[in-house]
């Protein structure tokens, strides 16, 4: 393998897919970078197994190709060392490369191509759906952090995409919230989805860039495949039942809040510091109104109460909530106003934006109240 490239071009392209890089394997291979210089392109792969990313670079000029694992952390260290500048890089046959610079050279080990593992894509069978690139990204950032840590149930680990034909929905929960992002610009010709586990949608999230305009979705029942500009990334779908969120949304909650969204954000903030710290408990005391918020910690005789202005139409109500759980669902949102609905003090509060930023807000969320003195 010989080619000539740039720099700064090569470290880019290694810090699109270097988030793959295994800290420790037990296929040492892994560790590595795998490099195929073919038709005037060199493409990059990185892999941890469950998790692959794949990006082509431009090069300057190609006198030979060839294909070598190279070391990543060795690779990524010496690039960032590097100012912008043709870097020359040509194996030689005592199984070592060298990269060639403007005023000096380094030698580094490389591994033979065939010891890196096969990657396995999506097959046949695979269903392929467009997603724009935003709106993947506003959905994932939206619900990932509402993602369980469940061994019992690996379903519960990921997002669900429910991708229908008029609509696409992400969801997640850890069964005492549950976050809903719902697009209308994803549509599919039949009904499927598929479970992305929190892992994977975080570095996907992570690596899409505000040039990329859409993203290509192939799956099958255990692999996906995402597609967007010069990078892909293949994933181990988490096989397992998700449960059937559309059953426990609220649909008559009949006490109804209306209020400021960064107003009851940092009201809630303000109290939570008064509250247990093992459970973080809050208590939102409502009336026509107003709403009152207070939390206590009788261990440590603290206490913290707020009275705050709001529109509210409905009984009376006393309910408790996990404060840090609701600032993560109000955090999580960019609406400006948000309506909360209530039952009752024992069932789950439904929070959405008012109906007024409806349209361009797509993120509801269920929350589960706790018992409160």
């Amino acid at each position: 393998m010989k080619l000539t490239i740039s720099s700064t071009a090569l470290l880019k392209g290694l810090m699109d897919v270097v988030k793959a890089i295994p800290a420790k394997s037990t296929l040492p291979i892994l560790e590595n970078f795998l490099f195929v210089l073919k038709d005037g392109k060199l493409q990059v792969t990185a892999s941890d197994s469950d998790l692959t990313l794949r990006t082509v670079i431009e090069v300057d000029s190609v006198e030979e190709e060839g294909s070598i694992a190279v070391p990543a952390r060795h690779m990524i260290d010496l690039l960032k060392e590097l100012p912008d500048q043709p870097l020359k890089i040509k194996t030689s046959s005592d199984s070592s490369f060298e990269c060639i610079w403007a005023s000096g050279n380094s030698a580094l080990p490389y591994f033979p191509a065939d010891d890196y593992p096969e990657i396995k894509t999506a097959g046949e069978d695979a269903l392929t759906v467009e997603f724009p690139a935003e709106s993947l990204v506003d959905g994932i950032q939206g619900t990932v952090y509402a993602t369980a840590d469940d061994e019992i149930r690996p379903a519960m680990n990921g997002i669900f995409f429910d991708i229908d034909t008029a609509a696409t929905t992400l969801v997640a929960s850890d069964s005492h919230k549950l976050i809903c992002y719902t697009t209308n610009d994803v549509k599919a010709s039949e009904k499927a989805s598929f479970i992305l586990h929190k892992k994977a949608a975080n570095v996907l999230r992570s690596i899409i860039g505000k040039e990329d305009k859409s993203v290509t979705i192939t799956f099958d029942s255990s692999t996906a495949q995402f597609n967007f500009g010069e990078t892909c990334m293949v994933c181990r779908l988490v096989v397992g039942k998700y449960p059937k969120y559309r059953d426990v949304i609220p649909q008559n909650n009949s006490n109804i809040l209306k209020i400021d969204r960064v107003l009851l954000l940092n009201t809630v903030r303000r109290v939570a510091v008064c509250s247990n710290k093992a459970s973080s408990h809050i208590k939102f005391t409502l009336s026509n109104g107003q709403i009152e918020i207070s939390a206590q910690d009788l261990g440590f005789a603290l206490a913290a109460y707020e009275k705050v202005l709001c529109d509210y139409a409905g009984d009376d109500l006393t309910i408790g909530f996990k404060s840090t759980f609701l600032t993560e669902i109000l955090s999580n949102m960019s609406c400006n106003s948000i309506t909360i609905k209530f039952a009752d003090a024992r069932r789950a509060a439904l929070i959405l934006p008012s109906e007024e930023e409806a349209e361009s807000e797509k993120i509801c969320g269920i929350l589960m109240p706790i018992m409160v003195q």
